[in-house]
């Protein structure tokens, strides 16, 4: 069998402001001495990912994503092809980088992005970071697209949501982060809940797909209550997905596969 180059990759999904989760699961992941050689995000799990790979921890990635309220990060516009615009992200976001090109990261790092001229999914590895990610998180009717030479590209989430394919064969542990879980939900009123509700339930069918192929996934289900904007609830959805993660971690088949000590340090 031939040698993985890596021994570790992580695969963060999208979802929104629910991708604070993926904060969560990195950190508890941490304290077990986890860390990824290799990330794989789309959209939310693309700026995760981002930020992580340029050597911040989860707490201060919390911190810099959780300020100011959601105009900051997106404004209205005049809907033409999106009917919010992520021009204010896009500062902050370039902001908080220390590199501006993905070879300059510190960790690997793949983007999702949907290519919507040619139809198919692209997995960006090299070039301007803060594009890329932008391109990545362009939910449809939510966002504008992202024009990079020539090509329209919207959120990765539209044809690979939880984008295992760029590190399949590559690594010898793949752990993934999902946050788009299904699940009834009573009212929706408006056009961008009913826009973001039909978004999230095309990507559901990525975790049945595709759960086989890691060593472990987490999806807390308790994400379903929880809006893709729901920026103001950073704290709490980074606790899900650290809770999440530490439940899985206690499972000694899991541990096994993750070549882990048995047992799990008690809560605090």
């Amino acid at each position: 069998m031939a040698e993985k180059k890596y021994n570790t990759g992580f695969v963060l999904s999208g979802g929104g402001a629910r991708g604070f989760a993926h904060l969560g699961f990195i950190k508890a992941l941490n304290e077990e001495g986890i860390y990824p050689d290799v990330i794989s995000g789309t959209s939310a799990g693309a700026i995760v990912g981002a930020l992580y790979a340029d050597g911040h921890s989860p707490e201060d990635i919390l911190k810099l994503l959780n300020t100011g309220n959601r105009l900051d990060f997106m404004r209205p516009t005049l809907p033409r092809e999106g009917l919010l615009s992520i021009s204010g992200f896009i500062k902050i976001f370039r902001d908080c980088l220390r590199a501006t090109k993905f070879g300059e990261l510190k960790i690997p790092l793949y983007v999702t992005a949907t290519d919507i001229n040619n139809g198919k999914a692209v997995y960006f590895s090299e070039g301007d970071l803060v594009e890329a990610v932008s391109a990545s998180m362009s939910i449809p009717v939510l966002f504008q697209p992202v024009i990079i030479d020539n090509i329209q590209y919207l959120d990765g989430g539209v044809i690979d949501n939880l984008p295992v394919h760029p590190l399949e064969n590559k690594c010898r542990h793949l752990i993934g982060s999902f946050v788009n879980p299904a699940g009834y939900v009573e009212k929706l009123s408006g056009l961008i809940n009913i826009a973001e509700r039909t978004f999230m339930l095309s990507m559901t069918k990525e975790i049945t797909e595709k759960a086989d192929k890691f060593d472990l996934l987490v999806a807390p289900p308790d994400l379903i209550h929880y809006g893709i904007l729901e920026q103001d609830k950073a704290k709490e959805l980074f606790s899900l997905g650290y809770n999440a993660t530490r439940e899985k971690l206690r499972d000694e088949d899991i541990r096994r596969k993750l070549s882990l000590h048995q047992g799990i340090a008690t809560d605090f």
